[in-house]
């Protein structure tokens, strides 16, 4: 069982990966990264569980705040780098 859920958990990987490298839009890109991040997570759980290792446990706790980190400041640095002068909403004019 535990191979069947590893297995899965990289077919869910692949996919999420092909999914960073096509993205059509930086955040579809980040979504696909945080989520392989979650599924590494996941693999780092079972495998921990697999071999009984207690201590994988904390790992995956620790690589999982280090991933939500990773992801907030790189959502950041991409919410600061947009151009406002970019921006598709124009002011509206007053008549005459």
């Amino acid at each position: 069982m535990f191979l069947v859920a590893a297995f899965a958990i990289l077919v869910a990987m692949a996919m999420a990966l092909v999914r960073a490298c096509l993205g059509p839009t930086a955040q579809d890109r980040m979504l696909a990264s945080s989520n392989i991040g979650a599924y590494a997570v996941l693999l780092i759980a079972v495998a921990g569980s697999y071999l009984e290792w207690n201590s994988f446990v904390d790992i995956a706790l620790l690589y999982a705040m280090v991933s939500f980190v990773t992801t907030i400041a790189i959502m950041r640095f991409f919410d600061h780098d947009q151009d406002p002068e970019q921006d598709t909403a124009q002011p509206e004019e007053k008549g005459s």
